[in-house]
């Protein structure tokens, strides 16, 4: 069974940056996609990143939102996805959850999730 623990969230002014963390615990993460998703107030949870399984034939995207702002990376060695967030807006405000799916190239069916961390943008 895999766990996922994001860490990394809290309070920042518009134009901030943070650097989310989201660490794997009883499996190699490198073996599954994993996305990174946000649920903003009065939304729906929303695909924000996604980084495919290595070695599969997929490759990283981004939702349109994201305008270049973010970047979604991982490090084997520390079994761990990072989503670096740059440029903040107070419309990025919300709880970000990390989920992974094995084998996959895209950020879909997710059959694992963290419990989240908090980002609050405001001034």
């Amino acid at each position: 069974q895999l766990q996922l623990v994001e860490s990394g969230g809290g309070s920042v002014q518009p134009g901030g940056s943070l650097r989310l963390s989201c660490s794997g615990f009883g499996r190699t993460l490198d073996r599954y996609a994993v996305g990174w998703f946000r649920q903003v107030s009065g939304k729906e949870r929303e695909g924000v990143s996604c980084i495919p399984a290595t070695g599969s034939v997929g490759r990283k995207y981004d939702a349109d939102f994201v305008k270049g702002r973010f970047t979604v990376s991982r490090d084997n060695e520390q079994n761990t996805v990072f989503l670096e967030m740059n440029m903040l807006e107070p419309e990025d405000t919300g709880v970000y959850y990390c989920g992974a799916t094995w084998g996959s190239p895209f950020c879909t069916d997710t059959e694992f999730w963290g419990n989240g961390t908090r980002v609050i943008v405001a001034s």
